[in-house]
């Protein structure tokens, strides 16, 4: 009988054994699936922290790059201004410039363009007057071959003539009419101007002063209006844009 229960001991302690080792299995399997999982948190942590820092990293570059293009724009629209007022500066400056040049003509000689009725005026050219002035009545002009009032002086001269100018004055006008050719206005000041017609080859330009004595330009052929007179110079006077005699004005030289 005690023979017949001896492997049933043995059977009881190889069970318990085998149960130990499952129960053995299932521990160390229970640690190392918890083990894993913790790494593998720790991982996933690790990277979401590392996502997180490429993104911020990435949002600090981007924050930056458009901060400098603010400061770029903000710089180019400075400069731009800068610029433009600068520009404005020069422009100015250079407006003031010629006015200031101009201004030098006229202001600083003001004295000098200051002209009435005890003023004296210089011949435009050396020759013989060939018609007289005259306003009250007409006279004959020879090319025409017609009577009508003259409201100038006109005086002979050779081609090529200087004809200068007979009293400090500003160029007003310089133009170009079918009766008395190339033709500069001078002004003198005070209400008085004057004109000198059959010229060519002018040196001078709109706005200059002019001295007297200086040369305005030379004589050249007469216009169809005086082909007979031949040659001179067309020299005509205005007080308030009304004709009067230069001859009056004129000095002995």
């Amino acid at each position: 009988m005690n023979q017949k229960q001896k492997p049933k001991k043995r059977k009881g302690a190889t069970v318990a054994t085998v149960l130990c080792f499952v129960a053995a299995i299932a521990i160390v399997g229970t640690y190392t699936l918890s083990d894993y999982r913790k790494m593998q948190q720790k991982e996933e942590l690790a990277q979401a922290e590392k996502v997180e820092d490429t993104e911020k990293e990435n949002s600090k570059e981007t924050s930056t790059d458009a901060e400098d293009i603010i400061i770029n724009t903000k710089d180019t629209q400075k400069d731009s201004v800068d610029k433009n007022e600068t520009g404005e500066e020069e422009q100015s400056g250079s407006e003031a410039s010629s006015e200031s040049s101009y201004g030098v003509q006229t202001a600083g000689t003001g004295s000098s363009l200051y002209f009435d009725s005890e003023s004296h005026l210089l011949w435009p050219v050396n020759g013989a007057v060939i018609m007289n002035y005259s306003m009250d009545k007409t006279v004959y002009f020879s090319t025409l071959d017609q009577y009508k009032y003259n409201p100038a002086v006109i005086i002979a001269g050779a081609e090529g003539d200087q004809v200068i100018c007979g009293a400090p004055g500003i160029v007003k006008s310089i133009d170009v009419t079918a009766e008395t050719g190339t033709t500069v206005n001078v002004d003198l000041g005070n209400g008085y101007e004057l004109f000198y017609g059959q010229l060519k080859e002018v040196p001078v330009n709109v706005g200059d002063y002019v001295e007297a004595k200086t040369v305005l330009g030379y004589v050249s052929q007469p216009t169809k209006y005086y082909s007979v007179e031949g040659c001179n110079v067309y020299f005509e006077m205005r007080k308030d844009g009304q004709p009067v005699d230069p001859v009056e004005y004129l000095g002995t030289e």
